[in-house]
């Protein structure tokens, strides 16, 4: 080998007992600490998100370096598939107005909440997830799973929030058009609350965009790399999803790099 690169035997072997350069050393422990946390969110962050996440952990590190190293080690972040929406609004129920015309900005939690429902497949039939989220932290206060697509499910989420949040009356209420919310049912359980009911315009999926948003980010994280046997092992990754990872660990540009869980407690610790 020292014949064919031209050097001695000698400048070999004191070339192997080098040490490793500091920018080696660096590097390796770069891509540790890269892989760790990829792994830690399954495979759920690109490169912006670990930057942060690296500089939170304390590294002095650009994007740039994160992505090319992230590139070399074949760390590629879940891509996300455009969603479609699955609103019926084919019904004779009364219709409330659109109050949040779009104004997706609060100065404080619970004041507006976002609902949605969303179809998920199993083997064994399809589901249907509810979801209630706080716009101004994006914090997920309230879920329900069901075989069904009754408004029973839309009233356990609800009836879930308000034993968390408690929120004061005047909540507004933001939901699409769909029977499970303008039903008697549900109305009057939101008046029993001293909720305002909102809903967006027909057809129109921007009204409602955060919670469209956070479905597409549901799926294109979790359920389109997952094939769910029934009810029970679906419940069990929606559970591990919502309450143990997205609330509490998956950072957001919008909130300033912090989870929706971060995000609600520096507003609490504002208003003490």
């Amino acid at each position: 080998m020292c014949q064919v690169l031209e050097v001695s035997r000698s400048w070999f072997y004191d070339w192997c007992r080098q040490p490793e350069s500091a920018r080696t050393v660096q590097t390796r422990c770069l891509d540790e600490d890269i892989q760790r946390l990829f792994t830690a969110h399954k495979g759920r962050s690109g490169s912006p998100k670990i930057t942060r996440l690296l500089r939170q952990e304390g590294w002095t590190v650009g994007q740039n370096r994160v992505a090319n190293r992230m590139r070399k080690m074949g760390l590629r972040c879940k891509i996300r598939r455009a969603y479609r929406t699955t609103t019926d609004s084919r019904h004779a129920y009364p219709v409330a107005p659109n109050r949040l015309q779009r104004n997706f900005t609060v100065s404080g939690p619970d004041q507006v909440y976002v609902s949605d429902i969303t179809y998920l497949r199993t083997r064994r039939g399809w589901l249907y997830l509810t979801v209630i989220l706080d716009l101004y932290s994006h914090l997920v206060v309230g879920c329900a799973l069901s075989p069904s697509l009754s408004h029973h499910a839309v009233l356990k989420a609800l009836r879930r929030a308000l034993r968390w949040r408690q929120p004061a009356h005047g909540l507004v209420f933001h939901s699409d058009r769909g029977v499970q919310y303008a039903c008697t049912g549900f109305q009057k359980e939101l008046e029993a609350h001293g909720l305002v009911c909102s809903m967006s315009r027909k057809a129109d999926p921007w009204d409602n965009a955060v919670a469209e948003s956070f479905f597409s980010i549901l799926k294109s994280e979790l359920v389109y790399h997952t094939i769910w046997e029934g009810y029970f092992d679906a419940h069990q990754d929606l559970f591990e999803y919502l309450e143990v990872y997205y609330n509490t660990k998956r950072i957001h540009s919008s909130l300033g790099w912090t989870t929706p869980v971060q995000f609600d407690a520096m507003a609490a610790t504002m208003a003490a």
